[in-house]
């Protein structure tokens, strides 16, 4: 049984190592950059949509870096542009939370206004029964079953009101 088993694991592990030679680099750069995070396990569509975003992001960069050494009128990208675009990448981006000291001054002012006194009891405080879904939001209309006056009857309607099962 331990042949079996070590068999198993050797042609999984003979299939990884063909993968892993069939892989790009960049790919095999990501499957170690999970490894060494510690995620064991994920699909195979993860390494595919890091690659998609890591070449997006290049590309954004690399294009930003042009447009800055266009601007600058230089015939090559240098390693300024890069940063500069890289930069306005992360400016773009990202957003920085406040400083701890500002948070703490906002919640300062904050809690000096008390809440107000609750009127009603312990729980969840109900809305009035005509603002509720489980409401009736209808009225019974009873109509006059005879008026005042006789309504001439049609030949039609005699008829329909001869038959035991009229039609609906």
């Amino acid at each position: 049984m331990s042949e079996t088993g070590s068999t198993r694991f050797g042609a999984s592990s003979m299939a990884d190592n063909e993968e892993d030679l069939t892989m790009p680099r960049d790919a095999k750069i990501i499957k170690s950059l999970l490894k060494s995070m510690g995620v064991e396990e994920y699909e195979p569509r993860v390494i595919h949509k890091f690659l998609e975003l890591w070449y997006r992001y290049v590309v954004d960069v690399l294009t930003d870096a042009q447009v800055y050494s266009e601007h600058a009128s230089k015939s090559t990208i240098d390693i300024d542009d890069v940063k500069l675009a890289i930069q306005s990448q992360v400016n773009f981006s990202f957003s920085q939370p406040p400083p701890r000291e500002v948070l703490l001054e906002l919640a300062q002012n904050r809690n000096k206004i008390p809440l107000p006194k609750s009127i009603a009891g312990p729980g969840f405080p109900l809305p009035p029964d005509q603002d509720t879904l489980i409401s009736p939001n209808y009225q019974f209309a009873f109509a006059n079953k005879r008026s005042a006056e006789p309504i001439e009857e049609t030949e039609d309607e005699e008829a329909i009101n001869a038959e035991p099962n009229p039609p609906q």
